[in-house]
Formats: structure tokens, C-alpha cells, sequence
């Protein structure tokens, strides 16, 4: 029995010793713990970033090579450092700043010391390198934008924080990633995947080659190149036309839900946050409180939207049967309730049916109908309800799952959100704005350009997305899904018909473009803003929304300007030119035209930083640019107009 005792701990302690050497060698020397061998250096191969086409196939971003310095701080030799600062042209105090901080990141894994070399500074750098131990230089692609327009769209990239680091274990430090736009709705598409080596070292840790001969090492992928739906011509112009002005402009094609063109101004030039200078110019845009150019206007401006949220009324009464188009309503020049007067610009005694009170924008008209749909069933808390769940049907009031980085909800309220105002009674008349789309209804551009294309589609639309296509997929099916508004489709003729009238006889008529049913609605809203502790009225914001063609329509557009006075002064200029540069490809109303490049509203919103008096619904003249920026913006409008750069 001993025998057989003394034999099976011998066996015992055999197999226990051969366990742990199979472990050591050959589970324990698989690449997963390559990354904790202090014997081994782990080389990062980054991969191409995928590129960026217009829809008409015109490339926007692209890459050029990028040479990075990194650093192993445990591995950091005695040198010159003066020498090693002189040629990074850093002074002394960053050099220390900046190995504290990799050394504080991990001592021994490698971290971005100095990123974005210039090819010069490389080829001076890489002739010394050895000189200076634990550093080394890495190359990798860095963003080219060739274009200088899309900056809200296209976006950028820039190094990883440690919030990314923590919740993507893909990126460490001195990685990049999309921050804005494109780039960071699409980062894990575009960006691909990395590939690494694993160099041995020997005992005076210096490299010796590749380690098992490349065994664990690993190609990148590159990123997949996207298409995106935006139309880099009618970019260009809106941008163009929105120079020297605030505000959104979005297009959409309503067939289809793609944004033809997504402008948010003032912007900036994309290049600026591309290499060294970008940290110094992305603080300068970033500190611009007043003019905001990083603020994507047209995603996340929330606006009163207007007399064109009247056309919601107007398709909700229909629905609700509360009105016919036929039915009329006499207009005093306003609509009064209680002791309060709700002015509009119908003469005293003015009767309009749907499609002349849409065509003179007849505040009469849409308060008695907003008033009736609450009112139906002797109930305006339950009428209320009705009416915000058709409201949103349409988009408003919520995010639309779209694809794009940045977005706002607005408000469409329903009787909860007045439950604190009102907590007991309710009458239709304590909401009364809402029928002219003011009191407590907001909005986004890019809501109201949806709104608009379901109307141009009869009662559906497309998720507005920016997405056309992606190399080697398909796009996602809730880009491609319809989604039904609440409203029936016959409901809808008489309301376009209203929007029709709008440019043939209405407040735009003298924006009409020759051979092209538009139909549109103007828009203006109260502005106000707390200056000194006090409520002060600033200059109206001008709206403008529209479709065309009538009937089978490529664009729908919603545009926003700020302190624009009214609605077809500055915004429905923008629109018409617009879908006239989307439909006929080149411009008919050059005076339209002219006129948007030379006038300027900087003045406007510069005057509660000035103390100058505000301008009240047009009352002082407007501020034209010098003569110098004028032909400035007529050169840049003739580049555009080029043959060369048409899609």
C-alpha cells in the first residue's frame, strides 16, 4: 500500500509540474497576454480612415499622413532633453507637463507624447531618434478635408479623453475618434480596426526583432469609405446665402428622408481643426459665446416655429372635422380674446376660407380653428391631448432616431405639461399662441423641414437621415421604413393648395421662381431676450418653409434666421434660391440673390452688446457689407457657379 502511495504523489507532482509548464508556455504565451510582457514593445498599426463622398460621388474627406511622437516613460533614457525640446520646437515646461502626464497614464505602455508632426520636422526628427531612448515615432493617417464647406456636417476628429478610454476598450491614449458630424456618427465604420506588432527585446532592452516571427502580430483593416446624402453644390450656396446671418437651414428629399443639405450659420472652415493648431482653434471657436459657430443650428436651434406650425392646425381641423376648406371666417385684423388682441395683416371685414387664410396667414382664421379642435367635446384637457398626439405624429416634440451626432427634442406640450400652470380648470383660450405656432409649441429646423416633407408626401415621410451608403452595407432599415402621420391623405390637398397660393397671390408672391410650383409658408416670430435682469423685444426672427415641385416634390426646406425681421425678407429668399439651385441646377432671380449677398445682420446682433436701440419689425434700415466683402462674396458665388464644381 505504501508502495502504491508513494507512487501516486510522485505522479501527482508530475502532472501538477507538466500543468503549470503547459500553462506557462503555451496558454500563458498566447497573444492575449502579449499587452503584459514587459520583454515584448507593442507597436500600434493604425489603419486608413474611411472616405467621405457627397451623393454625387464628390469626394469631401480623405487622409494624409500624420507622424506622431510617442513615448514608454519607464523606458526614458538620459539625454539632452534642451536638444530633444529644440526639435519638437516645444519648450521645457511641455516636455515635463507632458511625460508627467503619459507617466500618470501607464509607465509602461505607450502613450501620445507629441502628435502631428510635419514631414520636415519628421525627416530632422527621425535622423536623431536613436538618440533619444523611450521614444519612438509612429505613423498614422490624419484627416484632409478637401473641401472648406460641411463643417456641421463633415465634422472632426481628435484625441480620445478618458471617459472614451473607459467605455470603448478599443482606444487608448493618444488615439483619435469622431467628435463631431459624419466622423462621429459613423466613428466605428470609418475608423476600421487596428493591426499591432509585438517586437522582442533583450535583456538591455533593446529591440531584436519581431517576436515568434510575427506569429501574434496583426494587419489593420481599413475603414469603410461612406456616401453620405448631403449635395455639396447646394451646401456651398446655402452657406453662402447665409453668410453674415444666424440661423438653420435644412433641405430634405421627401421622397426619400435624405438631407440634401444641412446648414447651421455662422460656420467654419473644417481644415481649421486639422494638425497642430487644431487645440488652439477649437478654443477660439469654443470661447465665441456670441455668434456660437460650433452650435449646429439647424439640429439643436430650438425656435418658436411660427405661421407655419398654422398648417398643423389646419390638417388637424380637418382631421377632427371641426372645419371644411370652404368654411370662412370673418378677420378684424386680428383675433380678440378677452381684453387681449391677437393682430394680423387681414384688412377689417376680411372673410377667408382654408386656403386664402393660409395664403394671407389670417391669425382670425387659425385661432378659431385651434379653438374648435380643443373645444370639440366640451373638454379642452382632452382636446389638448388630441391635438399634441396628432402634432407629433409628424416628428415634432421628439427626437427622430435620425443618424445625426447632435439634435434637440423642442416642445409640442399636451395637458400634462400644463398641469402646473393649470392644475384644475382649462380653456381653450389659455393656449391661444399655440394656433400660430408661438405660446409654448418649439421647434428645430430640422423638425420643421420634416413637417414639411410629410406634407409634400400627403401624410407620410422618411426618417431624415444622412446616410446614402456604406461600402459593403446596407443602410439601416429605420432610414428606409415609412412612418404614417396621423392625418388622412385627402386632408391634405386643400393645405397645399393654401401653400400654393402663398407664392401665387400670398405674403411670397414676389418670391416666386418662373416654371416651378413652390409651395411655401412664411414665418414671423416675437424675439426676446433678459438684458439687465429685464425682458427686452429684439428684432423678429424671419421663417420660411417650403416643397417643390407641387406635385412630385424633390426638396422640401425649412430655413431660419435670426433677428431676420419677417418671413419672406431673409429666410424665404433663402428658400427659393434654394430650390430653384436644387431643381433647375443655376439661378433665374439673380436680384434675390444679390440682394442676400450684400445686406448683412450683424448689426442686429450686435446691438445688446452695444446698447444700441433694437429695431422692432423693420422700422430702421437695413446694414449692407462694404463694398470689399461684397465682391468677396460675388468671387466666392462665381467659384460655386463654376462648370467644374456643378454635381
Amino acid at each position: 500500500m505504501r508502495k502504491f502511495l508513494l507512487f501516486l504523489v510522485v505522479l501527482l507532482c508530475g502532472v501538477t509540474f507538466i500543468g503549470r509548464l503547459f500553462y506557462l508556455q503555451i496558454y500563458k504565451g498566447s497573444s492575449d497576454n502579449l499587452y503584459d510582457d514587459n520583454a515584448i514593445r507593442k507597436v500600434w498599426d493604425y489603419p486608413k480612415r474611411g472616405f467621405v463622398y457627397d451623393r454625387n460621388g464628390k469626394l469631401l474627406v480623405g487622409n494624409q499622413p500624420s507622424y506622431d511622437v510617442m513615448v514608454i516613460p519607464r523606458e526614458v533614457g538620459d539625454f539632452d532633453v534642451n536638444e530633444f525640446c529644440s526639435l519638437l520646437k516645444i519648450p521645457r515646461e511641455d516636455y515635463d507637463k507632458k511625460l508627467k502626464r503619459a507617466t500618470n497614464y501607464s509607465p509602461r505602455l505607450a502613450s501620445l507624447f507629441l502628435p502631428q508632426l510635419s514631414k520636415e520636422d519628421y525627416a530632422v526628427l527621425q535622423e536623431k531618434m536613436r538618440k533619444f531612448e523611450g521614444f519612438y515615432i509612429q505613423k498614422r493617417q490624419l484627416r484632409k478635408y478637401e473641401t472648406s464647406i460641411g463643417a456641421n456636417v463633415l465634422g472632426d476628429i481628435g484625441e480620445v479623453n478618458n471617459r472614451d478610454i473607459k467605455k470603448d476598450p478599443y482606444y487608448q491614449m493618444g488615439d483619435l475618434k469622431g467628435k463631431q458630424g459624419v466622423e462621429a456618427s459613423y466613428e466605428e465604420t470609418l475608423r476600421g480596426v487596428k493591426g499591432i506588432k509585438f517586437i522582442q527585446k533583450d535583456r538591455f532592452n533593446r529591440d531584436i526583432g519581431p517576436y515568434k516571427d510575427g506569429k501574434f502580430d496583426s494587419l489593420p483593416q481599413q475603414g469603410k469609405d461612406v456616401t453620405i446624402t448631403i449635395d455639396s453644390d447646394l451646401q456651398a450656396y446655402g452657406e453662402l446665402l447665409m453668410e453674415n446671418k444666424r440661423g438653420g437651414v435644412i433641405a430634405i428629399e421627401p421622397a426619400t428622408g435624405e438631407i440634401l443639405a444641412m446648414v447651421a450659420a455662422p460656420t467654419y472652415d473644417p481644415n481649421l481643426l486639422v494638425g497642430r493648431q487644431r487645440s488652439k482653434n477649437f478654443t477660439k471657436l469654443y470661447y465665441d459665446t456670441i455668434a456660437k459657430p460650433l452650435f449646429n443650428r439647424s439640429l439643436k436651434g430650438v425656435y418658436e416655429p411660427g405661421s407655419p406650425f398654422k398648417l398643423m392646425n389646419a390638417l388637424i381641423g380637418l382631421q377632427e372635422g371641426v372645419i371644411t376648406p370652404e368654411e370662412k371666417v370673418t378677420c378684424y385684423a386680428g383675433y380678440r380674446y378677452g381684453n387681449r388682441f391677437m393682430k394680423c395683416h387681414c384688412y377689417i371685414g376680411r372673410r377667408n376660407n382654408m386656403v386664402s387664410g393660409i395664403q394671407e396667414s389670417c391669425n382670425a382664421y387659425f385661432a378659431t380653428t385651434y379653438r374648435k379642435i380643443l373645444d370639440k367635446n366640451n373638454s379642452a384637457s382632452e382636446g389638448i391631448n388630441t391635438w399634441s398626439k396628432h402634432v407629433k405624429s409628424f416628428g415634432l416634440g421628439a427626437y427622430l432616431n435620425n443618424d445625426l451626432h447632435v439634435g434637440a427634442k423642442g416642445r409640442i406640450p399636451d395637458r400634462e405639461y400644463y398641469n402646473h400652470a393649470y392644475p384644475k380648470t382649462f380653456y381653450s383660450t389659455y393656449t391661444i399662441s399655440n394656433a400660430i405656432g408661438q405660446g409654448e409649441v418649439a421647434t428645430t429646423p430640422i423638425q420643421l423641414a420634416n413637417m414639411t416633407a410629410a406634407i409634400a408626401n400627403r401624410g407620410y415621410y422618411y426618417t431624415p437621415h444622412i446616410i446614402k451608403n456604406i461600402e459593403d452595407e446596407t443602410i439601416p432599415e429605420r432610414f428606409t421604413t415609412l412612418k404614417k402621420t396621423t392625418i388622412n391623405k385627402e386632408h391634405f390637398e386643400p393645405v397645399i393648395e393654401g401653400m400654393h397660393a402663398v407664392y401665387k397671390n400670398g405674403t411670397a408672391k414676389f418670391l416666386n421662381v418662373k416654371d416651378i410650383e413652390i409651395c411655401g409658408k412664411t414665418g414671423t416670430v416675437e424675439n426676446f431676450a433678459i438684458i439687465d435682469s429685464v425682458r427686452t423685444q429684439l428684432t423678429d426672427h424671419s421663417i420660411f418653409v417650403a416643397f417643390a415641385p407641387k406635385e412630385h416634390p424633390k426638396i422640401a426646406i425649412a430655413v431660419f434666421v435670426e433677428n431676420g425681421y419677417w418671413g419672406s425678407r431673409f429666410a424665404g429668399k433663402v428658400a427659393s434660391l434654394m430650390i430653384e439651385k436644387h431643381i433647375k441646377g443655376h439661378i433665374t432671380r439673380k436680384d434675390l440673390e444679390d440682394w442676400l449677398l450684400r445686406y448683412t445682420l450683424e448689426e442686429e446682433y450686435a446691438k445688446p452688446y452695444t446698447g444700441k436701440p433694437f429695431n422692432i419689425n423693420g422700422k430702421t434700415l437695413l446694414q449692407q457689407v462694404d463694398e470689399q466683402e461684397y465682391y468677396q462674396l460675388k468671387r466666392k458665388l462665381n467659384s460655386l457657379n463654376r462648370p467644374s464644381n456643378s454635381g
